[in-house]
């Protein structure tokens, strides 16, 4: 089995998710969990920003269908939704993806991000279409 969190650590996780301290801490095409901190990326009332959500629900999707169907693949969302539960006003949150469907072209995930009370803060889902192998 290959060891998908050694080669997101030799892609990298893109300059937004550095930017916006995104954390792998598990990867497989089935299920990914990450971590984002509140602190940072904030509306100007405090409150997570929802887009921040949505980077977080996307980088999962589109990493996990990047594991699915290989590193040479080109991966590009194609629809993404996101539901805003409950807002954070600190600390991190934690985004747990899980594959609804992986198949040759086209890829599903949903993504439920928590805050650290365990309190569900969005849902989103994700879809992924995989392209032809890069040149």
């Amino acid at each position: 089995m290959e060891d998908f969190l050694e080669i997101l650590r030799k892609r990298g996780a893109g300059a937004l998710g550095e930017k916006m301290g995104i954390q792998i801490l598990e990867a497989t095409p089935q299920r990914l969990v990450a971590t984002m901190p509140v602190e940072g990326n904030t509306q100007p009332v405090g409150l997570l920003h929802g887009g921040a959500s949505v980077v977080l629900a996307e980088s999962l999707g589109s990493i996990g269908t990047q594991l699915h169907a290989g590193i040479h693949r080109r991966i590009v969302g194609v629809d993404i939704n996101a539901t805003h539960h409950k807002s954070a006003t600190s600390g991190i949150v934690t985004g747990v993806a899980t594959a609804l469907s992986l198949g040759k072209t086209i890829c599903v995930y949903e993504i439920v991000i928590t805050n650290e009370a365990g309190e569900r803060t969005c849902t989103s889902r994700i879809t992924c279409m995989i392209l032809a192998e890069r040149n």
